[in-house]
């Protein structure tokens, strides 16, 4: 029977499509390269996880599971007052959701998009008069996309891990969390879709590989050369000897931590750091504490303090001075106490472990620095600190992959409305490809809109204005562009004898 499960196996490989002369070279490569003794065998060693499946399932340590969703970002800087408590309100209500059992990772990762963008806006020429034209309006375009950061690509995932004995079990846990999430991102008005392995694979391998290098895996590669898939992702080495700073490959990062010091947070932090140009990726890893332990902890505390109260209040007595002077301290801390003791117990909070985390990579050194000082001047302009791990970049880049695991044991326990507060949505962006036409900036981000209204559910228009605005202006504006980069026919109906009959 063994020889025949064994004879079924061969045939089974044997059916399987044949690799072209190209992807047997590669692959050859990757196996030259995982030989023991070679640099990238360490570098698998460093990537945290022990197998990917296909359906997004990964198996992080021993009894760890994890799956990952990616999510679209809504307009919530530009939304009015209203608009934005009620945003506010939903993305709390998104994070009460997680109990203890789960570790939540949130995941922002901004890469070089490598020509993309500049690919978007080009156009073609069509060999008639208007070429020069179609140049011109080119040059335009990009000194317009100079303005903005649409040549780099804005990543968000969340990734939720669980403990389970087995497979089958955390595949059903695994499962059931993932389409609460998914519908309680439709009550946010959020687009979202859960990835699968091939998909977690391509993330992790643009970030150890954010030159750019294509990412070339199959399923069917991984039987025939004996390889796992930490071979087709990993970079060709790690260098963590520096202490604060570390390699990877031939980028130079370091990967620091948000010290929170503020009394009140603002829900500009993150968006101020995510919009700096560089490339980056920011982290919060997010742990719920159970309620009940959460409450008794607290009232320990009260109780702690109240102990120190009567003591100093008891020495007063005996050195003859007014029992109620006590240190301010004491009657800070208690006052704080009770205020979140009346949180958790009257005002649908809980209480959360929070790690974040900023890796910033660069081509060198200076760039680096200047990174990492831009980002620590947000962080200082919230009154908060961006401190640089020290001999612990390998934990820290590790922590920032979207896996679910936390290496860094620096946390800040925060209520829920403060978690809320480093809210992952800015503005939503519109930049798509093909025969998109330009309608101008983002005014917030200050990227370009290029948009196919073909492509839309309602590809009609109606452009509104106060008398003076520009509103001719823009409907000329689209008409030459529409002109310029598409084959589409354009019929004006012109009222007011604007247009003559030879431009059209």
């Amino acid at each position: 029977m063994l020889l025949k499960d064994k004879t079924k196996e061969k045939n089974s490989v044997k059916n399987k499509r044949k690799l072209t002369r190209s992807e047997k070279k590669q692959i050859a490569e990757l196996i030259r390269k995982a030989k023991p003794g070679s640099k990238a065998s360490s570098a698998q060693e460093s990537i945290p996880y022990l197998s990917m499946h296909p359906d997004g399932i990964c198996r992080v340590d021993k009894n760890r599971y994890s799956k990952c969703i990616y999510f679209s970002d809504i307009n919530y800087q530009l939304a009015g007052a209203d608009e934005k408590t009620a945003i506010f309100e939903n993305w709390c209500d998104f994070l009460n959701y997680f109990d203890s059992s789960v570790d939540v990772q949130l995941s922002f990762i901004n890469q070089g998009s490598h020509g993309e963008a500049k690919n978007a806006i080009e156009i073609p020429a069509k060999e008639d008069a208007f070429d020069a034209i179609r140049s011109e309006y080119q040059t335009m375009l990009s000194d317009q996309l100079s303005k903005g950061n649409n040549g780099l690509v804005k990543l968000k995932f969340v990734t939720f891990s669980v403990e389970a004995e087995n497979m089958s079990a955390a595949k059903a846990r695994l499962n059931r969390i993932e389409t609460d999430m998914l519908n309680n991102f439709k009550v946010l008005g959020v687009s979202a879709h859960s990835m699968n392995g091939y998909e977690r694979l391509k993330t992790m391998h643009g970030i150890f590989h954010p030159e750019g290098e294509p990412f070339f895996f199959s399923w069917d590669y991984l039987v025939p050369s004996g390889l796992s898939t930490k071979d087709f992702i990993a970079p060709s080495s790690f260098y963590f000897g520096e202490g604060r700073t570390f390699r990877m490959g031939s980028k130079l990062g370091a990967v620091s931590f948000l010290e929170i010091l503020a009394p009140e947070l603002n829900d500009r932090i993150l968006s101020d750091l995510l919009d700096l140009e560089t490339g980056m990726i920011v982290n919060l890893h997010i742990k719920s504490i159970d309620q009940a332990e959460a409450i008794k902890t607290i009232k320990r505390k009260i109780t702690d303090l109240d102990k120190m109260k009567i003591d100093e209040q008891k020495k007063a007595v005996r050195s003859g001075y007014d029992m109620d002077i006590i240190p301010s301290d004491l009657a800070t801390y208690g006052g704080e106490a009770k205020n979140l003791l009346q949180d958790l117990q009257s005002r649908n909070e809980r209480m959360f472990l929070v790690t974040f985390l900023v890796v910033n990579m660069a081509n060198s050194k200076r760039k680096l620095d200047n990174d990492v000082f831009a980002a620590a001047g947000i962080a200082q302009k919230y009154n908060c600190a961006l401190t640089r791990l020290d001999f612990q970049q390998e934990e820290g880049l590790m922590s920032s992959i979207p896996l679910g695991r936390n290496e860094i044991e620096i946390q800040r326990g925060l209520t829920t409305s403060s978690t809320a507060v480093f809210i992952p949505f800015i503005t939503q962006e519109l930049f798509q490809g093909g025969e998109a036409l330009y309608y101008g900036l983002n005014a917030l981000s200050n990227n370009m809109i290029l948009c196919d209204r073909k492509q839309l559910k309602n590809p009609n228009g109606l452009i509104l204005g106060t008398p003076g605005s520009g509103k001719s202006f823009a409907a000329k504006r689209e008409i030459t562009n529409a002109f310029l980069i598409t084959d589409d026919d354009i019929y004006i109906s012109d009222p007011e004898a604007e247009v003559r009959h030879e431009v059209a």
